[in-house]
């Protein structure tokens, strides 16, 4: 493989580049994309909608031009429409939550030195934090991640036969949901704290599936998980902890299942070497920033985890997933 060289231009550019994400979580904090959605304004009338000040509004409006996000005619704006689509809270396909996770992300890594230098979190978790915004943006971002890659993951793993699922940690429950959309045999139970409950309820009620996907709240790593399921499904769960939390964890989704059940493992799965991919690598740096413990793992190192448990027949599915992110599966013994 031909080793990566950089320019000198390439490496301030990559230095500066938060200041087109900064820019991308100012539009979305604000939420200057709305009003721009099927309407010309000027940067005056946006600032009026919005209450915010008319000169701010107007760089920014002419920022987010420079980056194609709206189009600029004369002293007049209007959101292209992959903005729209993405970026105006009335679209149904809105990515808000998971943008306004990443900028809720941003203070941390911007001490990411003193992170590594200590060995220890910077920041607090948003799925157990007091900041109810946070914890809105991280729930519902899940949902926005989920929905890109559930839709199209789910319809590739045979769920066929199989009759109860238990979405361990499932936040929303975005892949519960798409679990019982593939499989109309299949209920399933979204596991999580008791703050994530309204979010889930919202979530699968707009589906219409509030009679095949409950919500039943505990801790996994305090509390006894519900028995009696034929499928664990455990996603993006292990980063957040160290090697004998995810011991336990993944005792306890063992103990969910029936004889023969299914265990379904996503995480971003580092190498062997642990040097690649990029995603998996620098994720780990998240969980440096922000949990005591916490890293992306090797596709060894899970696959160790999960016999360790009494899992057989362990494997990683043969599927080609974003961001480094894969599926391990293995079955409790008969």
């Amino acid at each position: 493989m031909e080793e990566k060289t950089w320019t000198p231009a390439e490496l301030l550019q990559l230095s500066g580049g938060y200041w087109s994400a900064c820019a991308l979580h100012a539009a979305v904090a604000l939420d200057v994309v709305t009003p721009l959605a099927g309407e010309t304004l000027t940067a005056a009338e946006v600032a009026g909608r919005l209450a915010i000040d008319v000169r701010g509004v107007a760089m920014l409006l002419d920022a987010l031009a420079a980056m194609a996000l709206v189009h600029k005619r004369e002293d007049r704006y209007e959101a292209a429409p992959f903005a729209t689509r993405y970026l105006a809270k009335s679209s149904p396909e809105y990515l808000g939550y998971i943008i306004m996770h990443h900028h809720h992300l941003m203070a941390g890594w911007s001490q990411l030195d003193e992170a590594v230098r200590r060995g220890a979190p910077v920041r607090e978790s948003a799925s157990h934090g007091d900041d109810e915004g946070a914890r809105e943006s991280f729930l519902m971002g899940m949902f926005n991640l989920a929905m890109q890659s559930a839709p199209k993951v789910v319809p590739l793993i045979d769920l066929t036969g199989r009759k109860r699922l238990l979405d361990l940690g499932g936040g929303p429950g975005t892949w519960a949901i798409h679990f019982c959309l593939q499989n109309p045999g299949l209920d399933a139970i979204v596991y999580d704290l008791p703050t994530t409950r309204r979010f889930a309820e919202e979530t699968v009620a707009r589906f219409g599936l509030a009679d095949r996907v409950g919500f039943v709240a505990g801790d996994f790593l305090g509390n006894d998980t519900p028995k009696g399921f034929d499928v664990v499904w455990l996603s993006q769960i292990l980063h957040a902890y160290g090697p004998d939390q995810c011991a336990v964890i993944l005792e306890k989704a063992v103990a969910a299942l029936e004889p023969g059940g299914l265990l379904l493992v996503q995480e971003f799965i580092l190498d062997d070497t642990r040097s690649g991919p990029l995603f998996p690598a620098l994720f780990s740096l998240n969980m440096l920033v922000g949990t005591t413990a916490g890293q992306s793992y090797s596709e060894g190192e899970l696959s160790s985890m999960l016999a360790a448990a009494g899992l057989r027949d362990v494997r990683r599915l043969p599927l080609e997933l974003p961001n480094g992110a894969g599926i391990i599966a293995g079955i409790v013994q008969q």
